[in-house]
């Protein structure tokens, strides 16, 4: 065989392996799927119907939330199950309605249907391009203590907004100041049934939760372990898991047997629309009360800055879980194609009716403690929740408010992370500063706590940058070393310094610039060093650069300025500053 004809094989069968590659790439289920043994399946099934047994009622109780019907809950939660398991990288992370997404969607849409449907489309589609582009990086600039003052707020306003369900008071606004003030205002009109059934469901779950944190489910797992009580462990482990369906399903019990004996003694969900939501195009318009029409248009603006919020919060949320339980149980996940998951996950949840959805911490904690193995278990998840729109929704007519509140309530109060402002203070003391404008501004409009946090860091950041450390010491001749990086914002400023310290001295001193931590620089530092070596050269004294890296040094000699002089070590340079070598 002819060379020029292998060389074309070859390149034939390269050509092959790259696009198999790149199709793994986009479509992760071809990686794991032909590799997929019947031990896994047994594992994926068991951790598929505990997660369902948990999505159900939480799913229910964010509706809440997110002020839509209880069923909009379940349409939000069986999508993401389905294109998670083709598109994902995390074999631990579910996707569905959270507490944070809920309350972000009720501040833009206002707890209406056809919006919030709406806002699911458009913000998968923001994610999904985000991910074609490659942009991931983007959720870098969203620090920590901005993530942490929004969350302590949500999960204080969402907690708090459901205490008015389990005092069972009715007329009380969604802002959170009026909704404080009207909560306790209306204390009076409190039903007794609701306080003892929220107060008793709340107990009953803060107990399971104590003991599923107490038995885990490898904890006897040891050959010399007895079998019944290992048995035993697991099964109370399970059913602590599975507390909010319990929890929901006993109360939705005890109020139907009070509704049969004509005692109205609980506020219950009532009518909700039962059967699978139609495969249908979201709205682009909405009619108002008063029957005006709103076009596509309106929506969008008034989503206003939130339809930037919203996505970005979304998958800082997702991402930030699947990392965590990919470190956790040592595998690694593809940032760029889980913002693919997630974006495909609300266009395509857009078509049966949700919200916007992202990746649940609780549900995702259960999945891997359950010892799920494939993504395949958010298929039997997500079947669970269709089965229950399909045939268990007239039983949710009869669920008390107040059980849906106390799963709220359980679900989001350790979120309030008291203890990092403890951390950031000892750690790193500015960093309270957009943790606290971002808590403080998210009881107003959530939204803007985030804006107004991502904006503090923003400074915060910007201002390291325009004011890198400098040292100074005076040794004949002016050494000035540069701590960090040196970009157009600091210019100004090593401008100054220079001046004040050097060329205003009498006489004129010369310098020497240490750029040995100096990996980049820009046209606006370039320039502010041509005008500088021109006034060193009026005045008789030199400008000396010393450590210049190799990329700095070529745009140096590229800009081609006049007087330029530098050296290799700071030593040269001085000796050159002084005069003791010739320059």
């Amino acid at each position: 065989m002819d060379q020029p004809l292998l060389q074309r094989e070859e390149r034939e069968r390269q050509s092959g392996c790259c696009s198999s590659r790149r199709l793994k790439a986009w479509l992760p289920i071809l990686s794991w799927l032909p590799k997929y043994k019947l031990k896994w399946l047994q594992m994926d099934l068991l951790a598929g119907v505990t997660v369902g047994l948990t999505t159900v009622p939480q799913a229910l109780a964010y509706a809440e939330v997110a002020g839509l019907p209880v069923q909009y809950g379940l349409y939000s939660a069986f999508m993401g199950g389905f294109i998670y398991t083709f598109l994902g990288t995390s074999k631990d992370v579910t996707l569905g309605p959270t507490a944070i997404m809920s309350l972000l969607c009720f501040s833009l849409v206002g707890g209406e249907p056809h919006r919030a449907v709406l806002l699911s489309l458009l913000c998968g589609l923001i994610q999904a391009s985000l991910a074609f582009l490659r942009l991931g990086f983007l959720l870098d600039f969203i620090s920590f203590p901005v993530i942490k003052g929004f969350t302590c707020a949500a999960a204080i306003t969402i907690g708090f907004g459901q205490v008015k369900n389990i005092l069972g008071l009715q007329d009380i606004p969604h802002e959170f100041f009026p909704q404080v003030y009207y909560t306790f205002y209306k204390i009076p009109e409190a039903r007794i049934g609701d306080v003892v059934l929220g107060l008793l469901c709340v107990a009953l779950l803060i107990m399971l939760t104590s003991m599923k944190t107490s038995l885990e489910p490898d904890d006897d797992d040891c050959d010399d372990a007895p079998r019944f009580p290992r048995a035993a462990r697991r099964f109370v482990w399970a059913v602590a898991t599975m507390r909010n369906a319990l929890v929901v399903v006993a109360a939705s019990f005890c109020a139907f047997s009070c509704e049969a004996s004509g005692l109205h003694v609980f506020s219950i969900t009532g009518k909700t629309t039962q059967g699978l939501p139609p495969f249908r195009p979201p709205p682009t318009s909405d009619t108002t009360a008063n029957g005006t029409v709103v076009t596509f248009g309106e929506i969008v603006e008034g989503f206003g800055g939130g339809l930037a919020v919203i996505p970005f919060m979304g998958l800082l949320e997702s991402i930030a879980i699947a990392k965590a339980f990919a470190k956790q149980n040592n595998y690694r996940i593809d940032t760029n194609q889980e913002l693919l998951a997630i974006g495909m996950t609300n266009v395509m949840g857009s078509f049966v009716s949700a919200y916007p959805v992202t990746g649940s911490f609780g549900r995702t904690a259960v999945n891997s403690q359950t010892g799920v193995c494939t993504p395949a278990g958010g298929i039997v998840t997500s079947g669970i929740v269709l089965l229950s729109l399909a045939f268990l929704m007239p039983a949710f007519y009869y669920i008390p408010k107040a059980s849906l509140a106390a799963v709220v309530i359980c679900a989001v109060t350790p979120m309030v992370d008291y203890r990092v402002v403890a951390k950031i203070w000892k750690i790193h003391k500015l960093d309270l500063l957009p943790f606290i404008m971002t808590f403080l501004l998210s009881f107003w409009r959530v939204q803007y706590g985030i804006i107004g946090g991502v904006a503090i860091s923003g400074a915060l950041l910007m201002y390291t940058m325009a004011r890198p450390g400098i040292k100074m010491s005076n040794q004949g001749v002016m050494l000035i070393e540069l701590a960090s990086g040196l970009s157009f914002p600091a210019a100004e400023h090593l401008s100054h310094i220079i001046h004040t310290q050097a060329l205003q001295d009498s006489p004129p001193r010369s310098v020497v610039l240490d750029c040995s931590h100096v990996s980049v620089i820009d046209y606006t530092v370039i320039n502010e060093l041509s005008d500088l070596l021109g006034q060193f050269k009026r005045q008789d004294v030199h400008l000396i650069l010393s450590g210049l890296q190799p990329n700095v040094l070529k745009i140096l000699l590229a800009a081609d300025l006049e007087g330029l002089r530098y050296a290799d070590g700071v030593e040269t340079a001085l000796q050159m500053g002084s005069g003791n070598l010739n320059l």
